[in-house]
């Protein structure tokens, strides 16, 4: 029902509140007749500012978050308190979500190709009706031959992960599930360590002793709101000693800025240290005994014979990296063996690894010895240590998602390049850029048909046959389960927030209308995803649990979700992991793709992610953590490396892959090792609108084809590149100058014990 002017005022002035309220877990006595303002007069001012809660969608972690709105307008994001995962944080990419809603790029209707551009679909009196009708009927002639016929998305949970999902098998096509640099290595390592098909709680939080293998958990891997959030109680939680934190990885991320010991090592050998370490673990008797049983077969530390602390330092790099003592006696020694006593004597203690550790030919032997050092000092399903998540309340709903391998993409790829697929769908991906090694573009010309719904002409975009944009996040209906989740059952509401600003339509809405129309099943006639939401809300009200207590039907129920924006059970738990598994007898040498002199490590930009924030200003201006670098991308390279290259920051040089070449400016790094570079993931968009286009390079078109050799994930820390020189120099945008290392100046470059700025 529309709301008007009256009747907002009478209302406003009895319940100026707004929609969200935390006095407790208690149904508020008065609520909006609406829990968002699409039905507001948009020229009405009142002066007063209402809250909503609702999810974020920036990213996969999907925080919960309260918006603040005046006048039918999104003015502010904050983290919602009630959300157990960030708990009132929230990180720069949901605060951008409002310039996503605003801006000036969204494409503004449904756009075909015409030639080589772009016409707005018409002259209809509805051009979105004219384009779903094309599209339903396109795929109603291709129902007999299903096969021909892909979707792709990002890994995708809650309701909108069953309607795409169940739309994929009803209707027969292939479906995909794009990660820019993905965590499938890691979830089967969680299943064969833990037996677990979700992401676990790493209870960092009442953790006395953090051991991390490659993870950038500070920054962007897997939930970095709520990891650095139980980082900081780590740190400083009244009852026990700050908590001690280890990193070891060949790249000095935020995650090892802020760690009390940075241990680097060449990449693809952490597995090996981790058997190294528990190998001394178990010689001096610091071991759980049944533990020790059970990882090593009844054998004790013979089991582990092979990783001698010799062989440690000689294959991690380490002795290289620490050189020797005046007896000519490895300085990594000593450094390993008190890392051993540290986590074995200083419990809880808590093993964690991903990023590049798992981005390797042996990712997953490496993060299986990773994680099972956990159960080496009784930290599996205990405080401070690793505690299961348990399934979805609502048992339709998906918890856990992952992308698809990087073998099925080269075999999808294929497929495509072989003219065995007549119309692909794309929704929030941009597999264009993402999978640039593949050339993914050159083999998606080769399909009939491409449908891409999103707000911005990203590379994919551009390639498509019709263009449909959707509700950004927070104009659109929705839950979530978050993964990781915080160890019990929760379940996120997400609610639009303002109304629609341009012709566009929820993808899950289209799909549900879409399979209704084709007859394949999709639930009951009519369903909406505002109404499958609403169905969620009806089943925790059934079971009559959780924090939302007082509601005496499920209308009411369904307001106090919403107001919320969350509901959980503290009192769930998890299940019990199985008994430890028996540690690896070997770790296979990691392959590298190409034969240059550095080990290559991209990483997801802190504030871009893989690159779906590339198209926002605050997050391009948003200085990288550690370089403080902002508008661009870059090389960062050893300072002695740089000095025998001859080499000062801003000067370009051409970054030969497996796959290609890029160009990029150099940045040092005094505390990469010598034989490392770094590039941040995210830029090099040839469109993706104007704060986009043309920045940076993409790393992603360099890497080499290899995989994890059993999950068949993309090994994308394995490449080797070559640097040459350009006889290019740029200046870098970024808040700092010289990292006060005393040398003789470049010519033209200014050096001081203090860092200098070059804006």
């Amino acid at each position: 029902m529309g709301l008007t002017r009256r009747q907002f005022l009478k209302m406003a002035g009895v319940s100026g509140a707004g929609a969200v309220v935390f006095a407790g877990c208690n149904i508020p006595d008065e609520e909006l007749w609406v829990q968002s303002p699409v039905n507001l007069p948009e020229d009405l001012v009142t002066g007063v500012d209402n809250w909503y809660a609702t999810v974020c969608r920036q990213c996969a972690s999907a925080e919960g978050l309260l918006v603040r709105v005046m006048e039918g307008r999104a003015k502010k994001i904050q983290g919602n308190p009630d959300y157990p995962t960030n708990a009132g944080k929230h990180s720069a990419r949901c605060e951008a979500q409002l310039q996503e809603l605003y801006h000036p790029d969204r494409i503004a209707q449904p756009m075909a190709r015409d030639g080589d551009g772009f016409l707005p679909v018409g002259p209809g009196a509805d051009p979105y009706a004219d384009s779903l009708e094309w599209l339903v009927n396109t795929l109603d002639s291709l129902k007999g031959r299903a096969s021909r016929v892909a979707l792709i998305t990002p890994p995708l949970r809650g309701h909108l992960g069953q309607v795409v999902s169940r739309f994929a098998s009803d209707y027969g096509l292939r479906y995909l599930t794009l990660e820019t640099l993905g965590e499938g290595v890691l979830r089967q390592a969680v299943k064969d360590v833990f037996n677990a098909d979700r992401l676990p709680h790493f209870d960092i939080a009442n953790a006395a002793f953090v051991l991390n293998f490659g993870s950038d958990f500070l920054s962007t891997w897997v939930s970095p709101v709520s990891l650095a959030r139980a980082y900081g109680k780590f740190r400083n939680v009244e009852g026990h000693e700050r908590g001690t934190f280890v990193h070891v990885g060949p790249r000095f991320s935020m995650t090892a800025a802020n760690a009390d010991r940075w241990m680097p090592v060449r990449p693809g050998t952490e597995g090996v240290l981790a058997l190294g370490l528990a190998k001394i673990i178990i010689e001096h008797g610091w071991a759980d005994p049944q533990a020790v049983q059970a990882v090593t077969g009844g054998r004790g530390g013979a089991a582990l014979e092979a990783f001698d602390i010799d062989r440690v330092v000689r294959e991690t790099g380490m002795g290289d990296y620490f050189g020797v003592d005046e007896h000519g006696v490895s300085k990594a020694i000593p450094k390993i063996e008190r890392l051993a006593e540290d986590f074995a004597t200083h419990g809880p203690a808590l093993a964690i690894g991903g990023g590049e550790t798992a981005a390797q030919t042996n990712g997953l032997q490496n993060m299986r010895a990773i994680l099972t050092l956990n159960y080496l000092v009784g930290s599996v399903g205990q405080k401070g240590g690793v505690l299961l998540n348990p399934d979805s309340a609502v048992p339709s709903v998906p918890a856990s998602a992952g992308g698809a391998s990087f073998n099925q993409w080269r075999a999808f790829t294929d497929a495509l390049r072989s003219g065995d697929i007549d119309l692909v769908i794309v929704r929030g991906a941009d597999p264009v850029h993402s999978l640039a090694n593949l050339d993914f573009g050159g083999a998606l010309a080769r399909a009939s048909s491409v449908v891409t719904f999103g707000n911005f002409w990203n590379e994919t975009a551009l390639r498509s046959t019709i263009v449909l944009p959707e509700h950004t996040s927070l104009e659109e209906w929705g839950d979530d389960v978050p993964e990781p989740g915080p160890g019990h059952q929760t379940l996120g509401f997400q609610q639009p927030v303002v109304r629609p600003v341009l012709n566009t339509r929820s993808f899950g809405d289209v799909l549900i209308q879409s399979a209704e129309r084709l007859g394949v099943a999709q639930g009951p006639s009519g369903l909406t995803m505002q109404e499958l939401v609403r169905s969620g809300a009806e089943e925790l009200f059934r079971q009559n649990r959780g924090l939302i207590i007082g509601a005496t039907d499920a209308e009411e129920y369904l307001k106090a979700a919403l107001s919320r924006g969350v509901w959980s059970d503290p009192n769930t738990k998890g299940p019990q992991a199985g008994s430890a598994p028996e540690f690896d007898r070997e770790i296979p040498s990691p392959q590298q793709d190409g034969n240059g002199r550095f080990f290559l490590v991209p990483y997801l930009s802190n504030a871009l992610g893989g690159g779906e924030g590339a198209h926002l200003p605050w997050l391009q201006a948003a200085p990288d953590p550690i370089t403080t670098v902002v508008w661009k991308s870059w090389v960062e390279l050893n300072e002695k490396t740089a000095d025998e290259l001859e080499l000062r920051i801003g000067d370009v040089v051409r970054v030969e892959g497996p796959s290609g070449a890029i160009e990029l400016p150099v940045y040092f790094h005094p505390a990469l090792p010598p034989d490392v570079v770094a590039i941040p993931v995210g830029q090099g968009h040839k469109e993706n609108g104007r704060y986009a286009r043309d920045r940076g390079a993409n790393v992603m078109s360099i890497l080499g084809w290899s995989t994890e050799t059993t999950t068949g994930s993309s090994a994308w820390a394995a490449s080797r590149v070559n640097l040459v020189k350009t006889g290019e120099h740029v200046t870098m945008s970024r808040n700092e100058g010289t990292t006060g290392i005393i040398r003789e100046p470049h010519p033209g470059e200014i050096i001081g014990v203090t860092t200098h700025a070059q804006m």
